[in-house]
């Protein structure tokens, strides 16, 4: 949606990689946005963006307006949805949320045409949202992931690291510390996947955040993980002051 920072831009690195010709789309969705998010205020910073696209390789930018993309208006376009697996999460926080995902991304496929399309795995569910989206309309582009860019202090970068004051982005590296140690004691065994969703969100909570969820789950399907699974991810997501931060972290078994 623009407002592109190091973890964007790694995206291009990986797709110029993948293919010859690289198209980037920039579009601030209004599906994507609640009745408590304003869109209004979202930062647009297109030409600083298409400067650092153009910088790092990308060939086209493809940033159509609002009219283009919802002719009727979003209200009364048709909506692409995936029960289940956007329901949970983020998607409990914030309703309609991945079904403006699914819908546009499934609109930018169909006029874009890309044979390979990237996508960062700091949106974890979105990620899979799209995956689960690609296979059940069988769309042929082979979806890539690019890994989580993150600050020196171990802070996921995102555009909304922009809105934290010095004393919340000094706070805001809590999340990661709390998944790293999840993690530590998950690949070692040592204790129950509930004790240890419930130790990391009071680690969250005690550094001044206020904890959405963080849970431990099969990281296709988002549900609690069987026995034989052999790949964990913790999803983790907590408000600072006005700003709503997620992150994640696998763990191999």
């Amino acid at each position: 949606m623009g407002n592109l920072h190091d973890g964007h831009l790694s995206l291009i690195r990986i797709a110029a990689e993948k293919a010859d010709f690289v198209i980037c789309t920039l579009f601030i969705n209004p599906l994507q946005f609640g009745e408590n998010e304003d869109m209004e205020n979202y930062p647009r910073t297109l030409e600083q963006d298409r400067q650092k696209l153009e910088q790092t390789g990308c060939h086209c930018l493809f940033a159509p307006p609002v009219s283009e993309i919802y002719p009727a208006g979003p209200d009364h376009h048709t909506r692409v949805s995936v029960p289940g697996l956007s329901e949970r999460y983020c998607g409990a926080g914030r309703p309609g949320h991945f079904d403006g995902v699914a819908t546009v991304v499934t609109k930018l496929f169909h006029i874009v045409t890309p044979d390979v399309a990237v996508f960062g795995q700091k949106d974890f569910q979105q990620l899979q949202v799209i995956r689960k989206v690609t296979r059940d309309l069988c769309l042929p582009i082979r979806i890539v992931s690019g890994p989580t860019c993150r600050e020196a202090d171990g802070l996921a970068m995102s555009s909304r690291n922009g809105y934290l004051s010095s004393d919340e982005r000094a706070r805001a590296p809590a999340i990661h510390q709390a998944l790293r140690h999840c993690a530590e004691r998950l690949a070692e065994g040592d204790a129950s996947l509930a004790e240890l969703e419930a130790d990391a969100t009071s680690q969250i909570r005690d550094a001044g955040l206020e904890p959405e969820y963080v849970a431990i789950c099969d990281p296709e399907t988002l549900l609690p993980p069987a026995g034989d699974v052999r790949e964990l991810v913790i999803l983790a997501a907590a408000r600072l002051g006005g700003t709503r931060l997620i992150d994640n972290m696998t763990v191999q078994c």
